[in-house]
């Protein structure tokens, strides 16, 4: 039985706790948290008290803030202990580089928590990808006093960064941003515009100041546009077997499913669950057979260093602008 450790009993935390309870095959063995008291878990109020403990630990979720991911991760590493990792993955990207130092140095596992990864639409759509040409993405939350300590791209839309960049596959050449703090000190809603190597165009928005919760991607490769609804959990696909049918049909006033069309539009399978879920389980069998984790160290790091790079953008756009 995998011993399981949560560091951090937030409302992350919270739910790493309840779905490590769950599990088959997994004991909650320790929460670090010094505010949480638990009748039937051992707690203590740091690593250290914890390492100091002896109590056997094969693998920990680290949910505590941003600024002390590299830190703490690193406590559990040296002590031999693999790492989930909340996103973003750390502070900086010198932070991340001794994480992944630390895991390659100890040969331990990092993933990172980018769990949207593991939404059931998302995995999906995997299979049909060809070649993606144009992005579209919004992700608007309404405000709670959560993850104030970060700002909306590394809140919010670094979800997306994540997808798009596993998708695209190919690096990014140009990116153009422009973001405002409305509520609190730090960047609250933010638009973004990339493109990529193979000339994929991608457009992101992000803002954690909506008054209603969208949570949706669109994408469009060569006669085929495909929309993926997170919350939902549902995806649609629009396949154009014939242009110049369906230009015809529209014409003549048919509808998008009229068979003169050429379109076809259907909905894909998809077998919903919790990503979270998924991403503690996925987790949770790297650590038994140690096979690479589906959301590596290396590629939470590449979200991280291309949402810096996009606040770096939205500083200078605030400089031109005389916002700051």
């Amino acid at each position: 039985m995998l011993q399981v450790a949560v560091i951090g009993a937030g409302v992350f935390g919270k739910n790493h706790i309840r779905i490590n309870r769950e599990l088959p095959g997994v004991h909650l063995a320790a929460v670090v948290d010094p505010a949480v008291i638990l009748e039937d878990t051992s707690v203590f109020a740091s690593v250290d008290e914890l390492l100091a403990s002896g109590i056997p630990i094969d693998c920990a979720s680290v949910c505590v803030p941003t600024v002390a991911h590299a830190r703490v991760a690193s406590q559990l590493l040296r002590a031999g202990i693999d790492c989930l990792i909340e996103k973003p993955f750390a502070a900086s990207l010198v932070e991340a580089d001794q994480v992944l130092a630390l895991a390659e140095q100890h040969g331990r596992i990092v993933q990172i928590g980018h769990l949207e990864r593991f939404n059931p639409a998302v995995t999906a759509t995997m299979p049909i990808l060809t070649k993606p040409m144009f992005f579209e993405s919004h992700r608007l939350s309404i405000f709670t006093p959560r993850s104030l300590d970060v700002d909306v791209v590394l809140d919010l839309m670094i979800h997306d960064l994540d997808i798009v960049l596993t998708m695209v596959n190919s690096p990014v050449t140009e990116v153009r941003a422009v973001g405002l703090p409305v509520l609190s000190p730090k960047v609250d809603i933010a638009n973004v515009r990339l493109e990529f190597a193979t000339g994929c165009v991608a457009n992101f928005t992000a803002s954690r100041v909506s008054t209603e919760r969208v949570r949706k991607l669109r994408y469009f490769q060569p006669r085929q546009y495909v929309s993926l609804d997170f919350a939902r959990q549902d995806l649609l696909v629009i396949d154009v077997a014939d242009p110049a049918a369906a230009i015809a049909a529209f014409t003549q006033g048919a509808g998008l499913q009229h068979p003169s069309a050429g379109l076809s539009l259907r909905k894909l399978p998809v077998e919903n669950g919790e990503p979270l879920k998924l991403e503690i389980e996925s987790f949770l069998t790297s650590v038994q057979t140690r096979q690479q984790p589906r959301v590596t160290g290396k590629q939470g790091r590449a979200a991280l260093e291309l949402a810096l790079e996009i606040n770096q953008m939205i500083a200078q756009h605030a400089m031109r602008a005389g916002l700051l």
